[in-house]
């Protein structure tokens, strides 16, 4: 018995030696950092985060273009990235994924910002955030062929809009306006709104909407929720809208297009992201310097990790639910910095260093 005992060890060694192998995986992400006009690859390899190479994006070597919004192809390809600051206009910029050679460039509207390619539609959604105007001015999504580099349509919706996402079916795209504290649902198909939501605790369904009451409603009611952020669960059925101005989330349901619950959080939450799984809820609390980990079925947050950095910014899960990468912007001459946390454990597992204000952040591939 002692015997086989012995010889078996080996084997049971080797198995689980090769269990771990073959599960061991490499993570990669793109990170923009918006006061560098660079964008960083980072591989994480499960322990460590590793700054596989710095992108130096733009095309005026003097001005700082301010790359802000970042996204992957669906068939991971190409990369598209917002540039914000343009004179006046902001740019679209298309790069080859592994060369992140440049490949074309579009101008869209006023500070371009969160953008997204519709697997469904083949087009490309990208909210303008209208930086450079008023309070009381209505803003727009533009929607980019993004084969040819060409903006097809223009649609307005509300004032300062910035998070922007599409529903896992590519065919419905949401976006929330700051300035009019409001959730919009563009059919990707139609190219025009089809539902608007306040995300105040005074909501009511609109549907045809016309916008030309908008700049008075904007000067003489600044709501105080300010929405930032929207991320659809997997399922399509619910949505999850950041109010930063009221520190808290709140949960969508879509075919009521209701709220359904509220979260409240630490200050100044900014950005959100919901595992595959849909399990998890994460949430960068941007005045906090922390990202807090829900869990969706009981409402409540299962863990609080302190960023490496104060100003936290985005965040992205990895398509296996187990680890969030969060952007942090830093302070003054600090660079920027990419934390991973592990969902399981909810702790801090590394960060990587990258360039001054980092921001926008994208999910690219997982290899073994």
């Amino acid at each position: 018995m002692v015997k086989c005992l012995r010889k078996s060890l080996p084997v049971l060694f080797l198995m689980a030696m090769m269990s771990e192998s073959l599960s061991a995986k490499d993570y990669y992400v793109y990170a923009t950092a918006e006061s560098e006009d660079e964008v960083a690859l980072i591989r994480f390899d499960g322990k460590e985060a590793h700054v596989e190479k710095k992108i130096p994006v733009g095309v005026w070597p003097v001005e700082i273009e301010g790359p802000h919004g970042i996204n992957i192809s669906p068939d991971g390809e190409y990369w598209y990235l917002s540039m914000a600051h343009g004179i006046p206009f902001g740019h679209l910029y298309k790069y080859k994924t592994g060369t992140d050679e440049m490949v074309d460039r579009v101008e869209l509207g006023l500070f371009p910002a969160t953008l997204q390619v519709s697997h469904a539609t083949g087009l490309l959604y990208v909210v303008n955030f209208n930086l450079h105007g008023g309070h009381d001015e209505v803003s727009t999504v533009s929607i980019v062929d993004p084969e040819e580099m060409i903006e097809i349509e223009r649609v307005e919706t509300g004032i300062m809009p910035h998070g922007s996402r599409l529903s896992n079916s590519g065919l419905k795209h949401y976006s929330v306006a700051m300035m009019s504290a409001e959730l919009y649902e563009l059919d990707a198909m139609r190219m025009s709104v089809s539902r608007k939501l306040s995300t105040g605790k005074k909501h009511k369904m609109m549907k045809g909407m016309k916008h030309h009451n908008m700049g008075e409603m904007g000067k003489h009611a600044m709501p105080k929720e300010k929405p930032t952020w929207v991320y659809p669960h997997p399922n399509d059925q619910f949505l999850y809208v950041v109010n930063n101005g009221t520190d808290e989330v709140v949960e969508v349901d879509v075919a009521k297009w209701a709220i359904s619950r509220r979260f409240s959080t630490d200050k100044g939450p900014y950005n959100c992201e919901v595992s595959q799984d849909g399990k998890k809820l994460v949430v960068t609390y941007k005045t906090a310097a922390k990202t807090g980990i829900w869990d969706i079925e009981s409402g409540k947050e299962v863990g609080r990790i302190e960023n490496t950095r104060k100003v936290s910014h985005g965040v992205v899960i990895s398509p296996d639910s187990r680890f969030a990468f969060v952007s942090v912007e830093g302070i003054g001459a600090e660079p920027g910095s990419v934390d991973v946390i592990d969902l399981i454990s909810m702790k801090l597992v590394d960060q990587a260093d990258i360039g001054k204000q980092a921001g926008g952040i994208a999910f690219w591939k997982m290899e073994n």
